[in-house]
């Protein structure tokens, strides 16, 4: 497999006006009209699949997301795409920058039925992946006997099904699910979890999970833009050594897991995506994985600061 084929572009920041990620405002139409963002949306994906991107992450959540990939996939012609997406949150913000509240989280068997009818109407067949949004080692999917009876029902029909993790148990859910069985046959075979050199405490279980013959995708690499908008000294040091952007440093790191079969870019520009992907031309050598290898942060403390990112 090349470099280019472990990469991934992940919607979050492309699908709804407003999210978490830093480094927005420059990357997005001023006016953030549905037009204009599925504008900007098309011409990432466009950018994307021409520099050999072939797998593309979305969200019932992430506003009008799936809407736009249906839509340039239709209009592209393109089935050599993966496309995966996520239920269990829903979109709330009424297309609004100042919403109150832009997404609410439900893990429930109607909540799976209702999205995965919505996601089915978009994307049809060429749905691929399908993941428990944000999943939780004490959350209740883990009891609900119908709803992991209707998701192994899903995974009998072609689709594989996942889960993705957030929060400072990562590690404790992805080993949790990864042992839920339905008629004998493991439930899970794809994972999505945050893994960044600031947040690197999934790692082991991750590493499991690939073990088991479970895909692993990495979101957040860049730590929602921080190490590309404000990069530790460390970052800075090794990307001034490689002459490219601290973003591809942050995202090489990510690479250089054997476990990561799917990096997610997060880009909301043209400029971004070209940015993040010159991490595919960096090779790190063993001292400078050590040296980004010591800037990880105490999970606790990692996703309290997460946690006041503002939505802009």
């Amino acid at each position: 497999m090349t470099v280019i084929a472990r990469m991934g572009l992940g919607l979050a920041a492309l699908g709804r006006p407003a999210y978490i990620n830093l480094g927005r405002d420059g990357a997005l139409p001023a006016d953030r009209t549905v037009e204009a963002m599925r504008e900007a949306a098309w011409r990432v994906l466009d950018a994307a699949y021409a520099a050999g991107v072939r797998r593309v992450d979305a969200a019932r959540s992430y506003g009008l997301a799936e809407e736009f990939l249906a839509g340039w996939l239709d209009e592209r012609g393109h089935r050599d795409v993966t496309v995966s997406s996520k239920w269990g949150y829903a979109y709330v913000g009424d297309w609004r920058m100042d919403a109150d509240v832009h997404e609410v989280k439900e893990h429930s068997l109607p909540r799976f039925r209702d999205q995965l009818a919505q996601t089915r109407r978009l994307l049809g067949d060429r749905l691929a992946v399908y993941q428990v949004h944000s999943l939780m080692a004490d959350g209740p999917l883990f009891a609900d006997a119908g709803l992991l009876r209707a998701l192994a029902g899903l995974a009998a029909e072609g689709v594989r099904v996942g889960f993705s993790t957030s929060g400072p148990a990562q590690a404790e859910t992805v080993r949790r699910a990864l042992d839920v069985e339905v008629d004998g046959r493991p439930l899970f075979t794809v994972v999505q979890s945050t893994w960044n050199v600031l947040e690197p405490s999934a790692g082991g279980a991750l590493a499991e999970a690939h073990a088991r013959g479970a895909r692993v995708l990495v979101k957040e690499g860049l730590a929602n833009g921080r190490l590309a908008v404000d990069p530790p000294p460390a970052v800075r040091k090794v990307a001034e050594r490689h002459g490219v952007g601290p973003d591809a440093v942050a995202l090489a790191a990510v690479l250089a897991q054997p476990w990561a079969d799917t990096v997610l870019s997060g880009a909301a520009s043209v400029r971004q995506l070209t940015s993040n992907l010159a991490a595919t031309t960096v090779v790190l050598g063993e001292e400078e994985l050590a040296e980004l290898g010591a800037l990880a942060t105490p999970p606790g403390e990692y996703w309290d600061r997460r946690a006041t990112l503002p939505w802009n």
